[in-house]
């Protein structure tokens, strides 16, 4: 019992460290070789795809867990969901407090004028509903209707993906790269869902 708690403690310190290690290695390299042209624009990018790729990541953990047979990585998935919020809510105050000054006629034209600001504001505010139910207390509470809320995580990446293809102007391949790894995670669900009809993991 001992030594699968010590694993376990393992694996989560892990993953917290791969899950610092983007904004430590940002941090650095402004130190190394300062701020440069347009921090402001690297920096959302940045916090952007590193929210979009913890996302997905913290997807894979199911089905590499069920089809590996991999239980003790399950934990994981809650601390690369958090991961994915906590880049995402960088991404979302570097831009409208850095970025817009946090004026709301600049917001509000934001939003409503632009598909992919709409998309990644909807994206924000499913990561943060999951984040605030992420807790056992939050699952004890909500019961059954917890697993079916959790699902929603799967929204929150399609419209995360949305919100990438919708801004870029060039270089297509990251994003298609992005997508066809969400489309394999959602094939991956499916084919559990044949073989385990009965299955209730989100």
């Amino acid at each position: 019992m001992r030594g699968h708690r010590a694993t376990d403690r393992l694996l989560r310190l892990g993953a917290i460290a791969v899950a610092c290690g983007p904004a430590l290695a940002l941090a650095g390299r402004y130190a190394i070789e300062g701020l440069g042209a347009d921090p402001i624009k690297d920096w959302t990018h940045t916090t952007g795809r590193w929210a979009l790729r913890f996302l997905l990541i913290s997807l894979a953990v199911t089905p590499i867990r069920r089809f590996a047979g991999l239980r003790g990585i399950a934990p994981l998935r809650r601390t690369f969901g958090l991961a994915a919020f906590a880049y995402a809510l960088a991404h979302l105050l570097i831009w409208s407090v850095l970025d817009l000054g946090l004026e709301p006629a600049a917001l509000v034209e934001d939003v409503t004028e632009r598909p992919y600001v709409m998309a990644g504001m909807a994206a924000f505010a499913i990561l943060a509903t999951l984040a605030a139910t992420s807790t056992r207390a939050a699952m004890k509470r909500l019961g059954a209707r917890w697993v079916s809320l959790h699902r929603a995580v799967y929204a929150a990446a399609l419209l995360a993906l949305l919100h990438y293809f919708w801004q870029i102007k060039a270089d297509l391949l990251p994003a298609w790269i992005h997508a066809a790894i969400l489309t394999l995670l959602f094939a991956a669900r499916l084919l559990w869902r044949f073989r385990r009809p009965a299955s209730g993991t989100a």
